[in-house]
């Protein structure tokens, strides 16, 4: 089985980048990584990249906080798209993606996102479910389009709040959740067994 060229945007520490990374190397994900990339030329995601041998790529600094001046994110998708990306990864990216992206991995790009959508999207869901007082929450995997958190459900995985949970409690259950459905997710994509919008590989 030929293996899905995975490209990963990460703001952070890259744990989940991490966790992918130990399934993919010990075979359990028929894929390879060809880039990471970040929006923060400090996020610990780019050392975690390199101490694995791939080849990384920060963007220049902008001007806004949520999101890239266009120039940058087509810069940025020109390098993804150089770099031969099938599947485009966000896990941890902080930024709004934007037309430049959308349109370049339309239906071939994947978020992470600590909640189950439609619950909670946006900024610090965990800490949202815990002000909501719900029982449940968890983590979604979905494709990404140009609503925020808004795009097609692939996988959701459940994680109960329990009593006496703070948010970093809660948050960090949710993170072992995230850590398990996006290596599953990302096998699946690779094996056929999710069907995608465009496939790359078609």
């Amino acid at each position: 089985m030929r293996k899905l060229k995975l490209g990963v945007l990460g703001s952070g520490r890259g744990s989940n980048f991490v966790a992918l990374a130990a399934a993919v190397a010990e075979g359990k994900v028929a894929a390879e990584f060809v880039v990471v990339g970040s929006d923060q030329a400090e996020a610990k995601i780019l050392e975690e990249a390199k101490q694995r041998g791939i080849p990384t790529v920060v963007c220049p600094k902008g001007k806004y906080r949520t999101k890239l001046e266009e120039e940058i994110e087509v810069g940025l998708a020109e390098q993804l798209v150089k770099a031969g990306v099938e599947l485009l990864i966000l896990a941890g990216y902080m930024r709004v993606v934007k037309e430049p992206l959308l349109k370049r991995f339309e239906g071939r790009m994947i978020n992470l996102h600590p909640s189950l959508l439609p619950a909670f999207p946006g900024l610090r869901a965990w800490e949202q479910a815990l002000d909501a007082g719900v029982q449940e929450t968890g983590c979604t995997v979905h494709w990404v389009n140009e609503v925020v958190d808004g795009g097609s459900v692939i996988r959701q995985m459940r994680v109960p709040v329990q009593k006496g949970d703070t948010a970093e409690l809660l948050h960090a259950r949710i993170q072992e959740s995230e850590h398990r459905i996006l290596s599953e997710v990302v096998r699946d994509l690779a094996e056929g067994k999710v069907s995608w919008p465009k496939d790359p590989r078609r």
